[in-house]
């Protein structure tokens, strides 16, 4: 889908190209570099989109928490959507002087020495561990657990920078699996590559390594990843992880990876030599789009799930914190990550599966869409009406708990609740997960001076509201459709030295809109109660008050062992039972506005 603006090209200007891949599709915005116009875009859906129930070589059901990705599917964006992106501008070619692109994070691959997927060798196209572990593969949650364990009982100081647990979605709980699991893959591969490192080589022929997900998903903190004795104790295969499979030149963020190879530039129809930017992370590379560059600037990227992003000039160990990492934002300040694993995907998942089909009827009678219509049904009662209270981990909890195997909680449904009910409540559930993350910051001594959003969800209005209210923080808002995209694009504007720094090409070409949504008084002082009733649910069910999430997650995990059946399967009377791909949403961290539930 190719999308064009009114702005019109001038003659003397020059133009830089952000690419931003999802999860389910990879979109490339034609920006130009004076002030962050933005000419044209197009999106490419990829053909495999996410692969959780079958692997497509082979049929193979797979496991529990699993979800893979497809390189073709990558590279498939560069032939098709930055053409046709750069075709709908009308810019002249030879004035692009830069690409920059941004991915999802933590996904990952095993390659050859040459970058080659092993997925891609016929000796391993069978080979579930062959492929890209997509940021939502969660399988490997054993391994965190012992990752984690491990450092904490040797008092390992880098535990603390991360809040105090290793995510199952990083680089080393993965490989960890792999090696585990498929000793041959593991011993095959030459590199474990992150895939916002292996776009940039198959544009530019060089493999960098980028600052960003080296500090935040690969352990590497002052110069140093975890010491080979710590990976020794971990397994004694893992000793040389470091050395032999992860470790490379590192670029910083900004920074020139290389020149346009002729083959991607034959693939683009961009200039043969134009400048790559090293790669970077959908949702911080989204910051300086969003102008949120200076410290105490809060970034929610909302789309399917979460990512919160903040600069600060205040180094801290911030409790259940996805990282903290010098320049991993912005030259010159700490960039904290943080974030919430299911956002949209609840609200999709229950419009998919919890409300009637007169619901259905009624929305479509009113030519809206079922989520707006929802919406509104909610937004019509005061708060607490509903008389519910949630917990928003149907994906597990990122922040501030770090637990993957936690689940998502409705308490106080009766049977005069209604579907508008329990949306409002999920939609409330999402706001307070965001307020613990804020008060996490604060109460640690990294203050928060502005709640900026960006993402898919901007388009509810009645959404951004509650958060506001629930938040009590004036939301600031991106005023861009594009902002992984367009942060790629002032990135790509950095690197081809059109402007000398980050935050000053943020100025030049980001956008926002101050103080969009200020919260009522009224409303705020009504939440206050119902977020003081999630806390205690919160630590209830998640630090150990109650262990029965987990043991019910356990539960059901041996039984669809027993039956056979991948926990993502089909169900026998499912009716579609061979799709490898996930529905629409399921879309993931950050995406496109196609991809999110309204």
């Amino acid at each position: 889908m190719v999308e064009q603006r009114d702005t019109q090209a001038g003659s003397a200007d020059s133009f830089v190209v952000g690419v931003d891949f999802g999860t389910l599709s990879g979109r490339a915005v034609v920006v130009r570099v004076r002030d962050g116009a933005e000419l044209a875009s197009a999106v490419l859906p990829y053909a495999d989109a996410v692969v959780e129930r079958t692997l497509p070589a082979t049929g193979e059901q797979l496991p529990p928490d699993w979800a893979l990705q497809m390189p073709g599917d990558w590279v498939q964006v560069l032939r098709t959507a930055v053409p046709e992106a750069l075709a709908a501008s009308g810019v002249d070619p030879a004035s692009v002087v830069g690409i920059g692109t941004d991915f999802t994070a933590c996904t990952v691959l095993p390659t050859t020495a040459d970058g080659t997927p092993l997925s891609d060798l016929s000796e391993f196209r069978e080979r579930k561990h062959a492929y890209p572990k997509l940021w939502k593969h969660h399988a490997a949650q054993p391994q965190a657990d012992r990752i984690n364990a491990l450092a904490e009982e040797r008092g390992e100081t880098w535990l603390s920078r991360y809040g105090g647990k290793i995510s199952s979605e990083w680089e080393f709980a993965k490989a960890l699996q792999v090696l585990e699991e498929d000793a041959e893959v593991y011993a095959a591969m030459d590199h474990w590559v992150e895939a916002a490192d292996w776009i940039i080589w198959q544009l530019c022929g060089s493999y960098v390594r980028n600052a960003c997900t080296a500090g935040y998903k690969g352990i590497y903190q002052d110069g140093h990843y975890p010491s080979r004795e710590y990976l020794a104790a971990l397994h004694p295969g893992f000793a040389d992880f470091v050395p032999e499979k992860l470790e490379h030149p590192i670029g910083q963020l900004g920074e020139r990876a290389g020149g346009l190879s002729a083959e991607a530039a034959a693939w683009t129809g961009l200039p043969e030599g134009i400048a790559v930017a090293v790669g970077n992370v959908d949702a911080h590379v989204t910051a300086p789009a969003a102008q949120a560059t200076e410290a105490g600037q809060l970034l929610a990227v909302m789309g399917t799930s979460t990512c919160h992003v903040m600069s600060s000039d205040q180094l801290a160990d911030v409790p259940g914190m996805c990282g903290v990492v010098e320049g991993g934002i912005v030259p010159g300040l700490y960039g904290y990550e943080a974030g919430q694993s299911a956002v949209g995907d609840i609200f999709g998942w229950f419009v998919d599966n919890g409300v009637p089909a007169a619901y259905r009827d009624a929305a479509q009678a009113r030519g809206v869409g079922l989520h707006e219509h929802l919406t509104e049904l909610a937004a019509a009662q005061e708060v607490g009406e509903h008389g519910l209270v949630a917990l928003d981990w149907h994906g597990g909890n990122r922040s501030v708990l770090v637990d993957a195997e936690l689940s998502g909680v409705v308490l106080g449904q009766t049977l005069a609740t209604r579907p508008e009910d329990t949306y409002r409540a999920l939609l409330e559930s999402t706001a307070f997960g965001t307020r613990t993350i804020i008060e996490a910051f604060e109460s640690s001594g990294v203050p928060v001076t502005e709640f900026v959003v960006a993402g898919g969800l901007l388009k509810n209005a009645f959404l951004m509201q509650v958060y506001a209210d629930v938040c009590r923080r004036p939301l600031s808002v991106i005023d861009s459709q594009q902002g992984p995209a367009l942060g790629s694009a002032i990135y790509a504007a950095v690197a081809a030295g059109a402007h000398p720094d980050v935050t000053t090409a943020a100025q030049a070409m980001g956008k926002v809109r101050r103080g969009v949504y200020v919260p009522d008084e009224q409303r705020a002082d009504a939440y206050d109660a119902l977020y003081a009733e999630y806390l205690q649910l919160h630590d209830h069910f998640g630090r150990g008050g109650n262990d029965v999430l987990h043991r019910l997650r356990a539960l059901r995990r041996d039984a669809f062992a027993r039956a056979g059946r991948s926990e993502g399967g089909a169900r026998p009377t499912d009716p579609a039972t061979t799709s490898s791909a996930t529905a629409p949403a399921e879309a993931s961290d950050h995406r496109t506005p196609e991809e999110q539930p309204a």
